[in-house]
């Protein structure tokens, strides 16, 4: 039902057929593919939950687009099954906005799988209700590590956490750019202190000044002062691109040409379109797959929607296609398909996709990219 395509090079693929029914039981056990086209009288429905507007609405529209190319591809294979995601839970990331989404969500009985939430604080803040619920939800972006650490067992995700990002980050400061005294600034959310919090672990005596920064305000001479102070070649920011472009932009402004760094977060081509020529030279990191990944996947996303995918886009489809496989195994209820995650061993188009009993995925790849010329160009592993 569902076309499932080469892992990506981080990974090695097991050979592992789409998920299956048991006969008679209408439990799921991975490994054997269901023959011909799947029926689902009245269909099925997911869920999307994340931020769809506001200053980082441009990667919970990632997300949505790449889950949809998934449910697009499953639909035409089986006329008998339509699957429907209900995306107008748009809480702009805030975890104020995204808690009585949650509770919408938990209400329809109907949805019986949750792609998102897309960010971390957003995740913290839902999951328990979402857990209660017993509704599986597989977040295509939110990385901050402590998520999986609550005994949630509903809760999964499809990339590697910011406690793999880190050591990544640091690797590609200290040896690939060879800075050696960094500025680490945060914006006070659970994913950008977080990961900055890590890198600046990691750092050790290279890190030589710390900042904060309120996303909200217009200001952000205060960090800037911080760094300048301290003399800093690398400045490293956790925290999401709309905020990311202002501080990169005032940065310059204020004569500071410290190599700015930045995670997944800020790696978005609105980070670019937002901060012009401030922008040019950046490093930027991600443990989310380049968005060419996977050749069919890119065209499919390209001819649908008019151009490439971004950030978040591949494992989105991934988080669907996990999904379509329970559906197309003949579970249509929470229960089934909690289950069925639970024990999923498939490739995607990101990774092998199998998760452990806290949720996380195997695998730790981290990629970074440097803007080049107006655009962000991708460099490969760390």
């Amino acid at each position: 039902a569902i076309v499932l395509a080469s892992c990506s090079s981080d990974e090695t693929t097991k050979t592992t057929d789409a998920p299956a029914t048991t006969e008679g039981s209408g439990e799921t056990t991975p490994g054997t593919e269901p023959a011909g086209g799947v029926t689902c009288e009245g269909g099925a429905k997911l869920a999307f939950i994340g931020a769809l507007s506001g200053d980082n609405g441009a990667l919970g529209t990632n997300m949505v687009n790449g889950a949809q190319i998934a449910i697009d591809e499953f639909n035409a294979a089986n006329p008998g099954c339509q699957v429907t995601l209900d995306s107008s839970y748009d809480s702009q990331g805030d975890p104020a906005q995204a808690t009585p989404l949650a509770d919408k969500i938990v209400a329809d009985t109907s949805i019986i799988g949750l792609i998102g939430p897309g960010f971390s604080g957003e995740t913290k803040a839902t999951m328990p209700k979402f857990e209660e619920a017993g509704l599986a939800m597989i977040t295509p972006g939110a990385t901050n590590a402590m998520l999986s650490q609550n005994g949630w067992k509903m809760f999964h995700r499809i990339l590697a956490n910011d406690d793999k990002q880190a050591p990544g980050v640091v690797k590609l400061i200290t040896e690939t750019i060879g800075g050696t005294k960094v500025g680490v600034i945060d914006d006070a959310s659970e994913y950008g202190k977080g990961l900055a919090d890590s890198v600046r672990s990691g750092l050790g005596a290279a890190n030589v000044a710390n900042a904060q920064i309120d996303p909200k305000a217009a200001d952000y001479s205060a960090a800037i002062s911080a760094m300048q102070s301290a003399g800093v070649d690398t400045v490293f920011y956790g925290g999401y691109y709309a905020e990311a472009a202002k501080l990169v932009t005032q940065m310059r402004d204020a004569g500071v040409t410290a190599t700015f760094v930045a995670g997944d977060g800020v790696l978005d081509k609105a980070f670019v379109e937002n901060a012009g020529e401030a922008a040019e030279g950046a490093y930027l990191t991600a443990t989310g797959a380049p968005a060419d990944v996977n050749a069919d996947f890119a065209a499919a996303f390209n001819t649908k929607y008019g151009e490439n995918p971004g950030l978040y886009s591949p494992e989105a489809y991934d988080c669907a296609s996990v999904f379509l496989a329970a559906i197309a195994a003949g579970n249509l209820d929470r229960a089934g398909v909690a289950a069925f995650v639970e024990s999923y061993d498939a490739p995607g188009i990101t990774k092998q996709i199998k998760f452990d009993e806290t949720g996380e995925p195997e695998g730790d790849a981290v990629y970074y990219y440097v803007v080049e010329g107006g655009a962000i160009a991708a460099k490969g592993l760390i």
